[in-house]
């Protein structure tokens, strides 16, 4: 199994997921071969949950990578079917990645994997460019 499939799963494991059961991992891969990864934790107060793809771009940011770094995001979920990020997901996906970058959907045994890119991730997406329209 690639390395970076092994460790989205491994993510998926580490989610502080109480309330819903419902663990995700992810794994950011970037151009220069390094991982960074991320899983959802939950909290009370639902606000304030963090998925597991906004955690490891979350993290990739902070370690000062940017769009350009950026190859693919890679996904996790128990799901038979791999579970697409929530509409929060989508939208920090579609303005931390590039347009072209992969978003890969995988469950822990790598069945029915699914592959695209962001800008179908979230057709007509909002971003930066958008705000200087008005």
């Amino acid at each position: 199994m690639e390395k970076k499939y092994q460790l989205a799963i491994e993510a998926r494991e580490n989610a502080y997921a109480v309330y819903s059961n419902f663990k995700v991992g992810a794994c950011v891969v970037l151009k220069n071969g390094e991982f960074v990864i991320g899983s959802n934790i939950e909290n009370s107060s639902y606000g304030l949950t963090n998925c597991a793809e906004r955690s490891a771009l979350f993290a990739s940011y902070s370690l000062g990578y940017r769009q350009r770094d950026i190859e693919e995001i890679i996904v996790c979920t128990n799901n038979e079917i791999p579970s697409s990020p929530c509409g929060a997901c989508r939208q920090v996906i579609y303005e931390l990645m590039e347009k072209e970058a992969k978003v890969t959907l995988i469950n822990p045994r790598l069945e029915n994997t699914i592959s695209l890119k962001v800008k179908d991730l979230l057709p007509l997406g909002f971003d930066g460019d958008k705000l200087n329209e008005a």
